[in-house]
């Protein structure tokens, strides 16, 4: 199932960072749109802040994910990004 959620994020792989807003985010991955982005195969590591109100609860939750670029999706407006998370840890923060 995947959520349409437009959060800001920044995607970094080794060699830079890209500054993007999510598409929509499911619990295996995350689907990005940005001026650039990285190549298929780059290994990526991005934080999502998931807020409460969403969560269902009264803290906001950053999930720190590894993965990497499974695909590219090209609009007339928009260049995008699928990654698949392969490692993940979560935190809850206080409001």
């Amino acid at each position: 199932m995947r959520f349409p959620l437009h959060l800001d994020i920044v995607v970094s792989t080794e060699e830079r960072e890209y500054n993007a807003k999510t598409e929509d985010v499911s619990a295996n991955g995350v689907l990005f749109a940005a001026d650039e982005v990285p190549e298929v195969g780059a290994r990526v590591e991005f934080r999502l802040t998931m807020p409460a109100a969403i969560m269902g609860g009264t803290e906001d939750v950053t999930l720190h994910c590894i993965g990497r670029i499974v695909r590219h999706k090209r609009t007339a407006t928009k260049n995008m990004a699928a990654a698949v998370i392969d490692e993940y840890s979560l935190k809850a923060e206080q409001l």
